[in-house]
């Protein structure tokens, strides 16, 4: 099976000014420096050792904490949206989000490609595990001090599982004495939030840093309740001593917000000429599919027992880690370790698929020809209704797949040494690192879901319906149609799996005046180990049973077909190993300006996304497929930078070649694909007295070059892939106030990979003002999708339903939230 991608992509090197000045090869920031060492931006994320960005042959991006105040980003995700050559779908609410990186696919959901770090180590081993996605785990508070990304390069050699990059959020460490306090709210949505920070020195030699945040409330989007409530708490100590230090941090993550997901969107036209649009009483941007009317749901555990389910609790992570870090000298080697345990869960309730029919319908639809709709919950239930195609002003109904996911167990053990020499050779510098990396990832889940059938309507107010046969037949009890998926026996699913993966890598750098020369090497083994439940796997496991769910004695409709998990497991068990390397040369022809060329080799080893697929035996675990436990990257990229004290410019090009075994997120079939792009990348920032102004832009032209299971889409443009994605994010700032915007946008792009719908791009508008009437003390004003634009990041349909309403993806539509910041 051969499977290629090629990409070319463009990378900027800072995205706003310098994220921040940096240890070499630590996220320790180091002292603030002046002219003309100032313009220095030395950046350590997905390289062997710290260097400044014009000496480095890799393209990235920073963040420091303000600016990501000023993006007015609600989530991870939406922070993601303003760094050049990412493209993040933040359409969940906050986890779940879909990101990629310079045209790599997006097959089905998650950040395959993409590794997301807490300080220099990754958040999941996997970026797209099923209902936790690492953004899930990740919140942005003011623990917060940069954001630093690496596209492509040597990202697929210093990190495992990230051939397209990384995305590290680093934490503060108490470097800078004093702390905040900061009061939110939202002006038009229902947010109240408290964050708090304070850090400094106990002793000149041991620091520490606190902080945290709490909130709740309705949300950006309508709900009907409180679907907005947690927060976390993070801690750490450093103490230095001669040549290095060592930091001990923990964290306590505990956060419910709701899974927005799929929601109705009106559509006519043509495929290649839509016309997206709100149905009556129901707006995509404000509303949502969850209700009041809709807050437990009647299911099976991973066990077999009945149990009710609160379906409030939207995605409720679950994290408790602990970690060090240290930096020290042996023998004349700079040594870093890092090391982290965390406790993870994950509970995820959310409406994975959903079919929309007229409300009429319904009764002949579902065997109930003549038959009638009731209020199944709300302050009717229990009625007729008797004219459903008027039904909530839109007359549509909602066959919903809820999703109901208990990710009971994602624990992640994860330990990372690196040491680094610089040697003379002949009077040039010879920097050698050595390094082995190692971590443990649990996936434990159960898949309890339940299909209902639900109205539609604006602010929460949604009911669940029953069907009744002329004869006064239920064809569904309380709403549910099934204890199970819409087809009987199918996704009802059990995984205990285990996950190990040890790396060792290497790497030399020779500096030689204004030339550099780079190779770096990984090689990969992983080792997959456990159990899988469920009669999709065959070999006479019963999925469906009879079932008394509500315990009322009498074996309704729904109750004769209930999904149930066999107790025979099928095993997982075998090995695999990839190599990557990466070869690079860069060139500082003057002060001001560098150029660079790199070819990387990574790989992507493939984790539960597998499972249930025709790639492992169900007898004996082992890989049908050998080329199914692992994609492969090929990239390249040549580019060019500048920099001055006011002005940065970067342009980079870069090719690519990539392969993806996945489940279509769209169907939930597997595939098997060789993908190819090429690409351009722009970055560049500009200051002149108070007003500065950084700018990205990424082109990209990709496509299908193979698909085993589907050649007839071969040629064909990649699902979600936009030509052109693009950021200018201008500001003025004085010592009284700050007011700035973030306009991001995209073209569009195709719903499926047929090709066949169109998808609208988009411009979304950010904007801030900051006022600070007296030291330290900021009132700020946040909008978030200022102009209220239907931005669609999504839809899930091929062609044009006949119903003419879709299954869509997208932003939230504005939201403008007020805070009151001390400093102290």
């Amino acid at each position: 099976m051969t499977k290629y991608l090629l990409l070319l992509a463009a990378a900027p090197i800072a995205l706003i000014a310098p994220a921040h000045a940096r240890d070499t090869d630590t996220a320790e920031p180091v002292a603030e420096q002046t002219a003309p060492e100032a313009r220095k931006e030395v950046f350590s994320t997905g390289v062997a050792k710290g260097r400044d960005r014009l000496d480095s042959a890799t393209s990235t991006s920073g963040l420091r904490a303000d600016d990501v105040e000023k993006t007015s980003a609600r989530s991870i995700a939406e922070i993601l949206r303003v760094i050049p050559g990412i493209r993040s779908e933040a359409s969940t609410g906050e986890g779940g989000a879909n990101i990629t990186i310079r045209g790599l696919p997006i097959a089905s959901t998650g950040a395959k490609f993409l590794q997301l770090q807490e300080d220099g180590l990754p958040v999941l081993e996997f970026g797209d595990i099923a209902f936790a996605t690492a953004d899930t785990f990740l919140r942005a508070d003011l623990n917060l001090a940069a954001v630093e990304t690496i596209r492509g390069g040597s990202a697929s050699t210093f990190a495992s599982n990230s051939p397209g990059g990384i995305v590290n959020f680093i934490s503060k460490t108490g470097d800078v004495e004093g702390g905040s306090v900061e009061l939110s709210a939202g002006l038009d949505y229902g947010m109240r939030r408290i964050d708090f920070a304070y850090g400094g020195k106990i002793t000149p030699t041991l620091r520490f840093h606190v902080g945290g945040f709490y909130r709740d409330g309705e949300g950006p989007r309508a709900t009907g309740f409180n679907s907005t409530r947690g927060g976390q708490i993070k801690v750490n100590v450093t103490k230095e001593f001669e040549g290095g230090y060592i930091r001990f941090y923990g964290k306590y993550l505990d956060d419910v917000t709701p899974a927005y997901d799929i929601t109705a969107l009106g559509v006519s036209g043509t495929n290649l000429e839509p016309v997206y649009a709100n149905i009556g009483n129901y707006d995509v941007r404000h509303d949502s599919l969850f209700s009041r009317n809709y807050q437990s749901q009647l299911t099976l555990d991973g066990n077999n027992v009945p149990v009710r389910n609160d379906v409030t609790a939207g995605q409720n992570p679950v994290a408790t880690s602990v970690g060090v870090e240290s930096k020290f000298e042996l023998a004349g080697w700079d040594v870093t370790e890092r090391f982290r345990y965390s406790n993870m869960s994950n509970h995820f309730m959310g409406i994975y698929y959903t079919q929309f029919l007229p409300a009429a319908m319904l009764p002949a639809a579902f065997g109930a020809p003549g038959g009638s709709l009731r209020y199944a919950s709300g302050p009717n239930a229990g009625q007729t209704i008797t004219n459903p195609t008027a039904l909530n002003g839109n007359g549509i109904a909602a066959l919903m797949m809820l999703a109901n996911s208990d990710l009971e167990s994602l624990k992640n053990v994860t330990n990372d040494i690196r040491a680094s020499k610089v040697w003379k050779v002949g009077g040039h510098d010879l920097t050698t690192t050595v390094g082995f990396y190692s971590s443990q990832q649990t996936i434990n889940s159960d898949w309890n879901w339940s299909t209902v059938i639900n109205s539609i309507a604006a602010d929460g107010n949604a009911s669940l319906l029953n069907v009744v046969t002329s004869t006064g037949v239920f064809i569904t009890q309380d709403g549910t149609l099934r204890y199970g998926s819409p087809t009987a026996g199918t996704f009802r699913r059990g995984y205990r799996l285990n996950y190990a993966t040890n790396a060792p890598f290497a790497a030399l750098n020779l500096k030689m005046g204004g030339v550099s020369l780079g190779a770096s090497v990984r090689y990969d083994f992983s080792k997959a180990r456990g159990s899988l439940y469920g009669s999709e796997l065959g070999g006479g496991r019963v999925g469906i049973a009879p079932r008394d769910i509500n315990g009322d004695g009498v074996i309704s409709v729904p109750e004769m077909q209930v999904a149930i998990t066999p107790d025979r497991p099928a095993p997982l068990d075998y090995d695999i190993g990839y190599l990557s390397y990466s070869l690079s040369a860069i060139w500082r022809i003057a002060e001001p300006v560098a150029v660079f060329g790199r070819y990387s080799r990574g790989g992507r080893a493939n984790a539960d996304r597998i499972q249930f697929s025709p790639f492992i035996s169900t007898t004996d675990g082992s890989l049908l497929d050998k080329d199914a436990g692992v994609d492969v990257v090929h990239q390249a990229e040549v580019g060019v930078k500048y920099r001055t004290d006011n002005l940065t410019l970067n342009v980079t090009g870069f090719w690519a070649k990539a392969e993806d075994t996945n489940l279509d997120s769209t169907n939930g079939q597997p595939l098997v694909r060789d993908y190819k792009a090429v690409g351009v990348e722009f970055e560049g920032s500009y200051r002149l007295g108070i007003f500065s102004v950084t700018a990205g832009a990424t082109y990209t032209d990709a496509e299908i070059t193979k698909d085993l299971l589907n050649p007839a889409i071969n040629g064909n443009t990649p699902q979600h892939q936009a030509k052109l994605i693009y950021q200018v994010m201008p500001q003025v700032t004085t010592d009284l106030f700050s007011v700035g915007a973030a306009f991001v946008g995209t073209t569009g792009s195709y719903a499926t990979a047929a090709n066949t719908l169109k998808v609208p791009g988009y411009m979304t508008t950010n904007a801030f003002v900051q006022f600070r009437p007296m030291d330290k003390v900021t009132l700020a004003l946040n909008a978030a999708n200022l102009f209220d634009v239907l931005a669609i990041t999504a839809i899930d349909d091929p062609v044009i339903p006949a119903v003419g309403v879709t299954r869509a993806h997208v932003l939230n539509g504005r939201t403008i939230s007020a805070s009151l910041r001390f400093d102290f």
